[in-house]
């Protein structure tokens, strides 16, 4: 019963997740859930579990044991990464996926649009595309005034903004990114924060970085792995005080 009311809790539930590499094991009974409409964020160590997590939700791996549950009832190890995209959960990755020679604004379209067989993008216009929300997703990644700028003129920070732009033409659920303000100044990092503050409103985000000062920005949820497992959980402020976390992240 305990199982079920998590499931019907969260967006995303992970349950006793395991995953061996010859013997290692990334991933070591993994369990926690992620609410809808939230901003999560994880750390841990290099080899704490972050990236094979992100492999396992998105079908890039498969476990060993255990189960990921979307939407209260999908069992995500019954399908393929192109089918868990098609559900609605995108991943982005630390380096950004573009086109960089299509302007903001074609990379936007480009994304928004649905119907992504050969014929349909043969025969590709823009009747195709919701012209409003195309405007509203660059008013909100800060891209409102850059439409027409090809993608490759654009800042790194920029860069990452219009990717996930691009992920959310897509009319995600969950959006996963991988150490996101790497590489950015500190005015795109605030940025960036206050956006994803915004985006959780609609969306659930989970956020794998490095930077601890942006993830305490957030003022999210925050798990920390070690060796495949879940070692604290809590805010980051919270965290910093935790001696395990100290132990084996932190630093002292």
């Amino acid at each position: 019963m305990d199982n079920i009311n998590k499931s019907a809790n969260s967006i995303l539930y992970i349950d006793g997740v395991t995953v061996s590499f010859d013997g290692f094991k990334a991933l070591n009974n993994l369990s926690f859930t992620v609410p809808p409409k939230s901003l999560q964020a994880i750390v841990g160590p290099n080899g704490a579990g972050k990236t094979t997590f992100m492999d396992v939700v998105t079908g890039r791996t498969k476990p060993s044991q255990g189960r990921v549950i979307f939407k209260e009832n999908i069992n995500l190890f019954k399908y393929d990464e192109s089918s868990i995209v098609d559900l609605g959960i995108a991943r982005k990755f630390q380096r950004p996926s573009i086109f960089p020679n299509h302007t903001v604004l074609q990379n936007l379209e480009l994304a928004s649009y649905k119907n992504k067989n050969i014929y349909s993008t043969i025969f590709f216009n823009n009747k195709s595309m919701d012209s409003d929300l195309i405007t509203k997703i660059a008013v909100q990644v800060n891209l409102d005034s850059n439409l027409y700028d090809d993608a490759n003129s654009l800042s790194h920070g920029q860069k990452q903004w219009l990717e996930i732009g691009m992920l959310l033409s897509q009319n995600c659920n969950v959006l996963m990114l991988d150490e996101p303000v790497a590489g950015m100044t500190d005015e795109e990092t605030e940025k960036t924060s206050k956006l994803f503050k915004k985006i959780s409103k609609d969306r659930s985000l989970i956020v794998i970085e490095h930077d601890i000062d942006f993830i305490q920005s957030l003022n999210c949820p925050v798990t920390v792995l070690h060796e495949g497992a879940v070692l604290a959980q809590g805010n980051m402020k919270e965290l910093k005080k935790n001696e395990s976390v100290i132990e084996v992240y932190l630093g002292r």
